[in-house]
């Protein structure tokens, strides 16, 4: 045998080996992720298992609790308002790629006195949520976070829509009368439209991303400074999502006292603001509609601890994520107290 013949032969041999190596390697990759997908299976089956469908009582308009009657108030909307977590909703996007909902707020409009109480829901409430293919197609409902609801849209008012789903069934059934998302630019436009917002530094971790945010501090937030006071969370720490929910109250609180300072100055200025974030939200409401909400909450005579609600339940710590599971018999008061009246 010539030495080309002897060549090609150890060749064949080389390659035999490697194919055999390549061979036993996407095996054991198989192999894990099988295993690793029988397990995730296995743990959304015990989720399953252990979170019960919400009842969905609260569909109907007329409703018995505690031995009393309640009648849904026509005159109180509710409004699910979704902070989500990238930069434009202009364009629809693929699943997966539209962002998620970083922030969730359910606004209790009383439109006959002319105030608002906000419900705030953890990102991480684990719940039935619309599930999709990466071409949209819809494959079912699983347990998942309700952050991810969103993710699973066009980015834009399929996204609102599987979030108001997910809330609506979330809270009994409720009937939610319109969403507005919007993405994280609208924080510093906002937040510089009222000519900044104060605030009180009470965690350490803020001066990391911003040295002016020192703990202990009082200090007046402009442009991305508001974005990383409503935003950060150490992913280090357990619940930090939930925790953050007090910064979210304390922001709100002091973004409207701003704007009232504002409008006492200058009465378009709400018209002016809702205008500079067009194109930063998706809304199925008109115009009007986002404006009266926008003065009725105005017209309430201070935002306060007394108008925020949490919704009640208890966050727990997984080996890969935080998960907040809702007590639906303490929540449902709740619901009764904002969105019902009591009949005879």
């Amino acid at each position: 045998m010539n030495d080309r013949g002897r060549k090609w032969k150890r060749f064949k041999a080389a390659a035999a080996v490697l194919g055999v190596v390549l061979l036993a390697g996407a095996a054991g990759v198989t192999v894990h992720l099988y295993r690793q997908r029988k397990a995730q299976e296995a743990e959304i089956a015990a989720r399953q298992h252990s979170l019960e469908e919400p009842e969905q009582f609260l569909a109907e308009n007329v409703i018995e609790y505690g031995g009393k009657k309640y009648r849904r108030n026509s005159y109180v909307k509710a409004i699910l308002c979704i902070g989500v977590d990238r930069s434009g909703l202009g364009e629809k996007t693929t699943t997966g790629f539209g962002g998620q909902s970083d922030g969730l707020f359910l606004l209790a409009q009383d439109t006959a006195r002319n105030t608002v109480k906000i419900l705030m829901i953890p990102r991480d409430t684990m719940t039935r949520i619309t599930l999709t293919d990466l071409s949209g197609n819809v494959l079912g409902k699983d347990v998942q976070h309700l952050t991810l609801a969103y993710a699973y849209g066009d980015g834009r008012e399929l996204s609102c829509e599987y979030t108001e789903e997910a809330v609506s069934e979330l809270l009994g059934g409720l009937t939610i009368d319109h969403y507005m998302a919007v993405d994280t630019d609208s924080i510093s436009v906002l937040n510089d439209g009222v000519g900044g917002v104060t605030v009180t530094i009470e965690e350490p971790g803020l001066a990391t991303r911003d040295p002016e945010l020192k703990l202990g501090e009082t200090v007046t937030l402009k442009g991305k400074q508001a974005e990383t006071f409503v935003r950060y969370r150490d992913i280090h720490q357990d619940n930090t999502a939930l925790f953050r929910m007090d910064r979210h109250q304390q922001y709100m609180e002091g973004f409207f006292a701003a704007l009232k300072t504002k409008a006492a100055e200058d009465d378009s200025i709400l018209i002016r603001l809702l205008d500079s974030i067009q194109d930063h939200m998706v809304t199925d409401m008109q115009k009007d509609q986002y404006l009266k909400a926008a003065l009725d909450v105005l017209n309430t005579q201070q935002l306060g601890s007394g108008d925020f609600y949490t919704l009640p339940g208890s966050g727990v710590t997984t080996a890969r994520y935080d998960e907040f599971y809702v007590d639906q018999e303490a929540m449902i008061p709740v619901i009764l107290d904002l969105f019902y009246r009591e009949i005879e």
